[in-house]
């Protein structure tokens, strides 16, 4: 598999606070779980449409419909992350109740290609270790 796109998920609650920008930044800079893509990748961000997440399956929907007609990329050419302020406990909340489900929604529209994870601060890893954070790895 070649990855042609990175789709980056975000809680819809989160992004009413937050600009996306340490994802985004971590994407381009290639840290932690973007480091092995390369720098001909292509990257978008939407979030999860909202509780309970089922939304996502409309925007999966039109983004591989654009994809293929536009640029004759797959399903398989893409990977979804499911962003740190879904699937972790973080700054903004708790991990989402609603993560597996987003997860098999993923799935379900044909998209194998999933991790779970974008940004983690220096801050959030600290208060792991201390049991802060709950940790769900």
């Amino acid at each position: 598999m070649e990855t042609k796109y990175v789709v980056i998920v975000q809680c819809d609650i989160a992004h009413k606070r937050c600009s996306g920008f340490a994802c985004t930044n971590a994407f381009y800079n290639k840290d932690d779980v973007f480091a092995g893509y390369e720098d001909s990748v292509r990257y978008i961000s939407f979030t999860c449409g909202g509780c309970c997440g089922k939304g996502i399956a409309s925007k999966l929907e039109h983004l591989s419909k654009r994809l293929k007609s536009k640029n004759d990329i797959g399903k398989d050419d893409v990977v979804v992350h499911l962003s740190s302020c879904i699937v972790t406990d973080n700054y903004h909340y708790d991990r989402c109740p609603h993560a597996d489900y987003i997860k098999s929604i993923v799935v379900k529209k044909g998209f194998r290609n999933i991790i779970e994870g974008s940004y983690i601060s220096k801050g959030a890893t600290k208060k792991r270790a201390e049991g802060i954070y709950h940790c769900y790895e």
